[in-house]
């Protein structure tokens, strides 16, 4: 009786090791690629009108391509902001490091500048109502967390977000 008890209890506590470990595995994978890979972004603001709603979009995110060069001008991008590192941004990169940009600053005049080595030149595409470089300068390429490749809602809009 002791010796059948014993298996049972055996059994269920193997059985239970087992799915932990599955459980475990299947936690560590979609860590992986959340952090790693891609992941879903709400991003929502007028400052990215009329490419992006100012109700909201969910757009899919690539966490990979930026970490080994691969951005390109017109490439939409999430960034942590330089004034606010709670916040992110969504926006539009216009300048890549040694290119020359010109942009009306707040004084009204227009500015030229050389974009440094290791940042980006970003701005929104609604230029009335985006905090973006032209208050900020230009980004360091540590601040991007992602390219948007794909607006997954709204559903009517779902697709590419292209460059540009």
């Amino acid at each position: 009786m002791f010796a059948s008890k014993l298996r049972q209890w055996r059994n269920i506590a193997k059985e239970a090791v087992n799915r932990t470990i599955i459980i475990a595995k299947f936690l560590s994978l979609f860590h992986i690629t959340e952090t790693y890979i891609f992941s879903p972004t709400i991003v929502y603001g007028p400052s990215m009108l009329p490419t992006l709603n100012i109700r909201g979009d969910v757009l899919l995110v690539d966490k990979f391509s930026h970490r080994i060069g691969n951005l390109e001008l017109g490439d939409v991008v999430i960034v942590k902001s330089p004034q606010n590192p709670r916040r992110t941004l969504t926006k539009r990169i216009l300048g890549m490091e040694g290119d020359v940009v010109s942009f009306n600053s707040n004084t009204g005049f227009l500015k030229t500048l050389v974009v440094p080595k290791g940042h980006v030149w970003i701005q929104g595409d609604n230029l009335y109502a985006s905090n973006d470089s032209r208050h900020f300068g230009s980004v360091p390429y540590g601040l991007i967390q992602g390219k948007a490749f794909c607006r997954i809602w709204p559903f009517a809009e779902f697709g590419s977000l292209g460059s540009g």
